[in-house]
């Protein structure tokens, strides 16, 4: 379990890493979130022979970003923290194609702790993740592109996802024969996806 949460911590600080490299060359974007490693350490002669350790965060300590999915909280939405983690959010959704998504953002300012992963198929890119994919369909449905999403150029979630249904709802209409077939390939997906319990 603590291999485990280093693991997804470090995985995720990587992409904050990348996101951070991209905003900051943009003029007025200003601070970037950064999530804080997170160490393995083995104590052969303790009851407990590992542990991790992280810096401490001294502060007040806001989550951004909540297990549920459901938004929103004031300190999410009006703070500069809050927008920012929400556009890394949807920044790492649109650089993996919609197949990971980073979830529970929290710490104190811009430092960040504790964060989850979920991917859309177990074992993407060799990536156990350890949220479920609900986080995914709930983050899509409900994210609302803010000033920082614009400055990168992200798409926004709500019009693609408005899209994609009403060409699946024409095509049904239009072409019978070949909505059957289309209709087992959502399925067949839906069976394929596992769900990834969380290890919290």
């Amino acid at each position: 379990v603590l291999t485990q949460e280093c693991y997804v911590q470090n995985t995720a600080r990587e992409y904050a890493k990348r996101y951070a490299a991209e905003a900051k060359s943009l003029e007025g974007f200003g601070e970037v979130p950064e999530i804080i490693p997170i160490f393995l350490v083995h104590r052969p002669a303790n009851n407990i022979p590992y542990a991790t350790v992280e810096e401490e965060l001294i502060g007040e300590f806001v989550k951004y970003s909540v297990r549920d999915g459901k938004e929103v909280t004031l300190l999410r939405r009006d703070s500069e923290a809050g927008q920012k983690c929400c556009t890394f959010q949807h920044w790492v959704y649109e650089k993996t194609n919609g197949n990971l998504l980073v979830t529970d953002l929290q710490g104190v300012g811009m430092k960040l702790t504790d964060v989850g992963i979920a991917t859309l198929a177990k074992g993407y890119k060799g990536f156990k993740g350890n949220c479920s994919i609900s986080f995914i369909e709930q983050f899509r449905a409900l994210h609302q592109c803010n000033k920082y999403c614009e400055m990168l150029g992200l798409k926004s979630l709500r019009t693609t996802h408005q899209k994609q249904r009403k060409t699946t709802s024409m095509k049904s209409k239009n072409q019978p024969n070949s909505s059957t077939v289309k209709k087992t390939v959502p399925k067949k997906a839906r069976e394929s996806r596992d769900f990834i319990s969380s290890e919290h």
